[in-house]
């Protein structure tokens, strides 16, 4: 039986790994779709959120979340096609004086969120 040289097991570990790190970082960069509404002018208040809620699933668009944000409110959309639908229809939609931008947020994975708390919460 003939043994086999160290760098050859050294190699296949770490093919093996750059294997799993392709696999595995398309899973913890995940980005998710959103629209940020900014009032433009002065004296124009921010539009209600189920307002906003209600026009555009009249339209057929699937939102997951609105929430304010700073001067703002944010739209969350289930994707960037979502997104795009969202921002034309939000153009019709709301008096001029609104800026509508697209935007993406990194959204961590479930696991990652998990490693991420405080050491207390871990033991």
């Amino acid at each position: 039986m003939t043994k086999r040289p160290r760098w050859q097991y050294v190699l296949l570990i770490a093919l093996a790994l750059l294997a799993l790190a392709t696999l595995l970082v398309p899973c913890m960069v995940r980005t998710e779709s959103e629209l940020r509404i900014r009032a433009n002018q002065q004296g124009l208040s921010l539009p209600d959120g189920f307002y906003v809620y209600q026009r555009l699933d009249a339209r057929g668009i699937r939102i997951k979340s609105i929430t304010p944000e700073g001067d703002g409110l944010v739209i969350r959309l289930d994707s960037p096609e979502q997104q795009l639908l969202a921002r034309e229809a939000l153009q019709t939609i709301l008096p001029p004086g609104y800026s509508i931008a697209l935007s993406e947020a990194p959204v961590p994975s479930h696991w990652v969120r998990e490693f991420a708390r405080s050491p207390l919460n871990l033991g």
